[in-house]
């Protein structure tokens, strides 16, 4: 089967969602979540 770089993308997508829990606190952010990391970073 042929793989097509949108279809390796998709896969790529689909392995980091599944994977890395965007809602896991982070030690290195201050215990913040990476999504509660970003929001912050935005206001500042």
């Amino acid at each position: 089967m042929i793989r097509t770089r949108n279809a390796a993308s998709a896969d790529v997508f689909d392995y980091i969602e599944r994977f890395y829990n965007p809602r896991r606190r982070h030690s290195k952010l201050g215990y913040l979540s990476p999504m509660a990391f970003e929001e912050r970073a935005m206001q500042t």
